[in-house]
C-alpha cells in the first residue's frame, strides 16, 4: 500500500522542520513547499536518508498568486495532511512599513492558508479522512504589540474554528495551533529584538510538535502548547481587554513590530 502524504509549507526551519521530521518518522511521504530550493533539497535528502520516505520538493513563494496556484494544484491531487506553517512577521511600525510588505504578509499568513485549505479539502472529504493544521499564534488570542501579524493570526484561528464546526462528522479535522515564543529563526528573520524575554516563556520545537499531534489525535481544535501559555490565554479571556493590552505591552517591551 502507498504511504500517506503530508504537505508542509515553510519546512526549512523551526516548526515546519519539526513537523517534517515527525511526519517522516511516522511513515508519511512528504511534499515540502518553501522559497529556498537549496534548503528544500538539503532537507529532502536528509529525510530520505533518515526515514526512507519519498520527498517531493515544490519551491514556491506563497506571496505570489501564481505560486500559490501551483501548490493548490498539487493539493487537489490529494494529500492526507496539510500543515499551513509558512508565515512571517515584520519589524517597525505599521504606519512606517512599506505597504507592499504588509500585503505580502497578508498573502502568506491569510490568503495562502485559505487557498491551500480550500484546495486540500475536497479529496479529504471524498476519502472521509484528513487533517489540516493551521499554524496561528498566541498573538491571535491576545491583543499583542503587533497589529497586522496579530490580526492575521486571529483570522487563522476563527477560520479554523468555523471550518471545524462545518466539518464535524466528516472524518476531516481542522486545527489551529497557537504557540507562544518558540526557539526558531522567526524573530531574527523579522528583525524583532527579543533580548530580555523571560526564559520560562520560550518553547522548544520538538515539544510543540509532540503536543500538537497529541492534541490533534484528541480532537482539539484550538491548540495552545505549554502550561504557561494555557494559563495566559485562559486569564486573557477572563479579564477586561484593557488590562490584557496593558499586560502584553509590558511583555512586548515596546518592540517595534507590525
Amino acid at each position: 500500500m502507498s504511504r500517506p502524504v503530508a504537505l508542509i509549507t515553510g519546512p526549512t526551519a523551526g516548526l515546519g522542520s519539526g513537523f517534517a521530521h515527525r511526519y517522516a518518522t511516522d511513515g508519511y511521504d512528504l511534499v515540502l513547499v518553501a522559497r529556498d530550493r537549496e534548503r528544500l533539497e538539503q532537507l529532502a535528502a536528509e529525510l530520505r536518508a533518515d526515514a526512507g520516505v519519498d520527498v517531493e520538493v515544490l519551491p514556491a513563494d506563497l506571496a505570489v498568486a501564481a505560486d500559490r496556484e501551483r501548490v493548490a494544484e498539487r493539493l487537489a491531487e490529494g494529500v492526507q495532511v496539510l500543515v499551513n506553517n509558512a508565515g512571517f512577521g515584520t519589524s517597525g511600525e505599521f504606519w512606517n512599513a512599506h505597504f507592499s510588505l504588509l500585503q505580502s504578509q497578508l498573502d502568506v499568513n491569510v490568503t495562502a492558508v485559505m487557498q491551500l485549505t480550500h484546495a486540500a479539502l475536497p479529496s479529504m472529504l471524498e476519502a472521509g479522512k484528513g487533517t489540516v493544521i493551521n499554524v496561528a499564534s498566541v498573538a491571535g488570542l491576545l491583543p499583542g504589540r503587533g497589529s497586522t501579524y496579530s490580526a492575521s493570526k486571529a483570522w487563522v484561528i476563527a477560520f479554523s474554528e468555523g471550518l471545524a464546526n462545518g466539518l464535524e462528522g466528516t472524518g476531516v479535522g481542522v486545527h489551529a495551533l497557537c504557540p507562544g515564543f518558540v526557539r526558531t529563526e522567526f524573530h531574527e528573520r523579522a528583525g524583532i529584538e527579543m533580548a530580555g524575554t523571560p526564559s520560562f516563556l520560550w518553547l522548544e520545537v520538538p515539544e510543540v510538535v509532540r503536543d500538537t499531534l497529541a492534541a490533534v489525535a484528541d480532537g482539539q481544535v484550538v491548540i495552545v502548547p505549554g502550561l504557561q501559555y494555557k494559563a495566559l490565554t485562559t486569564v486573557g479571556r477572563m479579564v477586561p481587554r484593557g488590562l490584557v493590552r496593558a499586560a502584553t505591552k509590558v511583555v512586548g517591551r515596546g518592540r517595534g513590530r507590525t
